[in-house]
């Protein structure tokens, strides 16, 4: 039986990590952070302009990384704005996946309002893109019910098999592993069979988390967050996601059915700190702790 240690570090494998264009400017070569394929997301704001996710894919690109931006269905024109997108992402950015996402835009900037009218369309087909990321909510979400939540995902599920399409879902960041791993459950029994990227905050402080828990609107994860941020001292004290990993991993062991498979980090500003924390616990440079969790060891 795997110990501790070799089920974390089986968990953690072939990891991906978060940049915003602007967090990107910051890096002078992702090389120096990231081991060559790593992959890494490019987000796609509102309001921002889409040139700039273009710019961060090459650069990741050039630098031997895998580029994967994000599609924002409420942020884009239309059919032939897509169009143009991924023909830039394909032939500039050597792109091979996307992760396609409604976007938190309350008034749809032009024809789209939902991922899987962007994924109907046939585009991302059409340029050879078959990897395609979809979102999870491990703890629901304030723009859209339960119950579409629910209905979406299964339509997802049908168009992957009628499609043979790569999709998987990926979900916002969490803290708590029962929570992720009980909503894991629930789908798959209500008949998902994409596999999932769990969320994971990196190492930040108290109220670094707090600021992005609220701005992202999770909720059992919002009331952790808020209790660890009454104590005040500790609010720069910087918090290491180590149980929630362990927990995870934990879960993942003792359950073959579970379709959790990767972790994929949000660095919340910190991307060389997250990207070697992350390194180095899918290198089993950790210890567990007596009480639960783990220090890493190096990195």
């Amino acid at each position: 039986m795997a110990t501790a240690i070799e089920q974390i570090q089986a968990a953690a494998a072939n990891w991906s990590i978060e940049v915003t264009p602007t967090g990107a400017t910051k890096i002078e070569s992702f090389r120096d952070c990231l081991n060559e394929g790593t992959t890494v997301n490019v987000t796609f704001l509102p309001g921002t302009d889409p040139a700039d996710t273009i710019a961060v894919c090459e650069r990741l690109h050039n630098d031997g990384m895998k580029p994967v931006p994000h599609l924002a269905a409420r942020s884009l024109r239309n059919a032939d704005q897509l169009d143009e997108l991924l023909t830039a992402y394909t032939s500039r950015c050597g792109v091979e996946e996307v992760l396609c996402i409604g976007g938190g835009v309350d008034d749809p900037v032009g024809d789209f309002t939902a991922t899987m009218e962007v994924l109907k369309t046939g585009l991302i087909q059409k340029h050879g893109i078959r990897h395609i990321g979809v979102a999870g909510h491990p703890e629901g979400s304030p723009d859209i019910s339960d119950d579409e939540i629910a209905e979406a995902l299964g339509a997802k599920n049908e168009l992957a098999r009628a499609e043979g399409l790569d999709l998987y879902i990926e979900t916002q960041f969490c803290f708590e592993a029962d929570i992720v791993l009980d909503w894991e459950r629930r789908v798959r029994a209500a008949g998902n069979a994409l596999p999932i990227r769990i969320g994971i905050p990196g190492p930040a402080t108290i109220k670094t988390l707090f600021r992005f828990a609220q701005i992202s609107g999770i909720g059992p994860s919002m009331r952790f967050v808020a209790k660890q941020a009454k104590n005040v001292a500790k609010l720069m004290t910087v918090q290491s996601p180590h149980l929630l990993i362990a927990g995870l991993a934990e879960g993942m062991a003792a359950d073959g059915d579970c379709l959790i498979r990767h972790f994929h980090f949000y660095p919340f500003g910190g991307f060389a700190r997250t990207a070697t924390y992350a390194g180095a616990i899918a290198d089993g440079k950790i210890e567990m702790l007596p009480k639960g969790g783990f220090n890493v060891t190096e990195g």
